[in-house]
């Protein structure tokens, strides 16, 4: 059964989706409120950006409403773990990027686009990225409560406790690579959000703004902290005392976030772009190798993810099985 405390986050979750998937059904529906220029983007691209983003939300609803049920423990793992993967991948970064560069625009009094009028009225981000924030905190939330219910044993392993799975050096040789690549694309992106044009061409430097800018730091930290996580996993002998959550959960958000913020943003942009005439074209140069990588390295991370903890499951319940068959009054055992 779950807890109060995963019931409420829960559903404060599902909540939270509300207000976002009024905004957008009624979008779709042809009813653009608080939209200033409803005619910048082709009719077909608008409804189709905006019921896929619909869709996105309402799985993240369901997904939270799963995590509640009496019976969500026994949901198959891949149907819950993907879009709360992805969902984390979203919302970390966005959370982050936008609380943080609002707090830079206060301070340093630099203009917050969401102040502007050109495209969504002002309110609407206030609505859009309050729910974000309380869905992102709840949603989350839920989820590590969940997880440390269902896959507590393995979460509070030692890392040098871990057993070495058929596939550990297989991963080493792709996971490796991939640690390196998420340093080198975190580095990037946190010397755009520190104010370098490295790559980029004069009009998107001109473009950037406090958003933006703090958006490039939240996710290039996010990926240097995969990074360091995921060579925390696979050299586990560095720190064999350390609880595998806390690498994990690096890895987790990190990998999320290059495959989600980074990689899947940008080929939605691409493919807009391919069907949109009008709209900006997707960046190309470095900010464009910039985002296929960061669709393949999170695209290697979420495989090797997917191994290992169908490995490190399974060992942890014959691990339990053998122990109920040992413990039994009255059974015969044979080592």
């Amino acid at each position: 059964m779950p807890s109060r405390r995963l019931t409420l986050l829960g559903r404060t979750a599902v909540l939270a989706c509300a207000p976002y998937l009024t905004l957008k059904l009624l979008w779709v529906l042809g009813f653009d409120i608080g939209v200033v220029d409803p005619d910048r983007f082709g009719r077909a691209v608008w409804i189709a950006a905006n019921a896929f983003t619909f869709l996105l939300d309402a799985i993240a609803a369901a997904v939270a409403h799963t995590l509640t049920r009496p019976n969500g423990r026994r949901a198959p793992a891949w149907l819950l773990l993907l879009p709360l993967w992805t969902a984390s991948g979203l919302l970390v970064p966005l959370i982050t990027g936008v609380v943080g560069g609002s707090l830079a625009g206060l301070v340093t009094g630099a203009r917050n686009p969401m102040g502007s009028d050109d495209l969504i009225a002002p309110w609407v981000f206030g609505v859009v990225y309050g729910g974000f924030l309380v869905e992102g905190v709840t949603l989350l939330g839920a989820f590590a409560v969940y997880a440390h219910q269902r896959w507590g044993g393995l979460l509070r392993a030692p890392l040098g406790g871990l057993a070495d799975t058929g596939t550990r050096t297989a991963q080493r040789i792709f996971l490796a690579p991939a640690a390196v690549l998420l340093a080198a694309l975190g580095s990037v992106h946190v010397l755009w959000g520190a104010g370098s044009a490295l790559g980029v061409d004069a009009a998107e430097a001109t473009a950037g703004t406090v958003i933006s800018s703090a958006s490039d730091w939240s996710q290039g930290l996010l990926l240097l902290l995969a990074a360091a996580g995921l060579l925390l996993l696979l050299l586990p002998r560095l720190t064999p005392g350390l609880r595998v959550r806390w690498p994990l959960a690096a890895v987790w958000t990190g990998g999320g976030t290059a495959f989600a913020c980074g990689g899947c943003m940008w080929l939605v942009r691409a493919v807009t772009d391919g069907f949109s005439p009008g709209a900006p074209a997707v960046s190309g140069g470095l900010p464009g190798l910039v985002g296929a990588l960061e669709l393949c390295v999170g695209l290697t991370v979420l495989c090797a993810g997917a191994f290992t903890l169908g490995e490190l499951t399974a060992d942890v319940r014959g691990n339990a099985r053998r122990r109920m068959i040992v413990e039994r009054p009255g059974t015969r055992t044979y080592t």
